[in-house]
């Protein structure tokens, strides 16, 4: 059974004439936009319609391309970022180099100005390390006695005393610090001259005035200066200042905490002053001759004086005693009297007899 579609679907033109006819058409739409213009607002109302259409079409092939960047962008992002941190370390680290070098170059500049204003010759030197023993306070240092270093050479720095050399080496030598316990230097109060004696006080890094009288004329902020006894620090150079004065009862010492002016436990250079100080000798004293004749240095030489004559003949006449020197001068042996032998009796002293008198001629020989 052969089945044919309805009249109403068979009415019409044929199909190539419909496809001739629609291309002539696009033929002269084509010809017209280009001559007069005349389709271009119906473009844009078509292209302003069918926008949404040409997106929704495109969300598929956006989504795979921005993925497929998503993942390389977090790649990159990652990689950049460990590429920051280490770049921001290594800058640190030159940084923090630039920093200490500053720092050090900030130093050396104030302490070649302290050593342009010293009176006395003085070296560099660089502190290499601290000493081993936890219960001292001592430094090593570059310098040794290839570069003339000896022993109780004062240390100082820009702002005053550090300390002095207690050991020397080759190439090395070893500082004590002012605050160590066994450490002792001669200060002098700025403001009223009054001199003392500064004592270390060990790992509390203060310094401590020993033996001050109650009255002392000692405040809080005086400075404390060398005051050149000891031959071994220059005169005038900065120690401490007064940081506590405690007065104790009537009759008893007062106590007397400094703080240190020098960088003790701060700076890295210090100068060595190499210039010993020269102190005039001590005067000769001369010693007083002892009734006893013990000291017999630079005594006259003397004769010995001449026996006097008796007139008894019977009577011995009494020997004569002469200086513990006049024996030395001349010559002359005396006999020593004899020592008292422990139980036995002395023997009984001859009756005295009074001498004959004397001649002026025999009394002037």
């Amino acid at each position: 059974m052969e089945y044919s579609p309805p009249p109403l679907f068979k009415q019409g033109a044929p199909a190539r004439v419909k496809v001739v006819v629609f291309a002539l058409l696009s033929i002269v739409l084509l010809v017209v936009d280009a001559r007069y213009q005349a389709l271009t607002t119906v473009r844009q109302v078509a292209g302003t319609v069918l926008y949404p259409l040409q997106m929704a079409a495109l969300v598929p092939r956006d989504a795979v391309g921005n993925m497929g960047s998503y993942f390389s962008s977090i790649a990159a992002l990652q990689k950049e970022v460990r590429e920051l941190k280490s770049q921001q370390a290594s800058t640190a680290t030159t940084m923090q180099l630039a920093q200490l070098q500053m720092a050090e170059n900030v130093q050396l500049r104030k302490l070649m100005d302290a050593r342009a204003h010293l009176p006395v010759q003085s070296m560099l030197s660089e502190i290499l390390y601290d000493a081993r023993d936890p219960s001292t306070r001592k430094i090593v240092l570059d310098r040794g006695s290839q570069n003339s270093v000896t022993l109780g050479l004062p240390v100082i720095d820009n702002l005053g005393v550090v300390g002095q050399v207690t050991r020397v080496f080759p190439f090395t030598s070893e500082v004590t610090l002012l605050t160590d316990k066994e450490q002792a230097i001669p200060v002098q109060v700025l403001r009223s001259g009054l001199r003392t004696v500064a004592y270390g006080r060990g790992q509390s890094g203060t310094l401590d005035l020993r033996f001050v009288a109650p009255n002392a004329d000692i405040q809080v902020g005086d400075v404390l200066i060398t005051s050149g006894m000891d031959g071994v620090y220059p005169a005038g150079l900065a120690v401490a200042k007064v940081a506590q004065v405690e007065n104790v009862g009537a009759g008893a010492f007062g106590r007397v905490i400094c703080q240190p002016l020098a960088g003790v436990d701060r700076n890295r250079q210090l100068l060595i002053v190499m210039t010993h100080m020269s102190l005039p000798p001590r005067p000769v004293v001369e010693e007083p001759v002892k009734p006893n004749g013990a000291i017999k240095r630079n005594l006259p030489k003397m004769k010995p004086l001449p026996l006097p004559t008796l007139t008894a003949p019977d009577v011995p006449a009494p020997a004569a005693t002469p200086p513990a020197d006049a024996g030395k001068g001349a010559g002359a042996k005396t006999k020593p009297a004899p020592l008292p032998v422990a139980g036995v009796p002395k023997a009984p002293a001859p009756a005295a007899t009074s001498p004959a008198p004397v001649t002026p001629n025999q009394a002037t020989q």
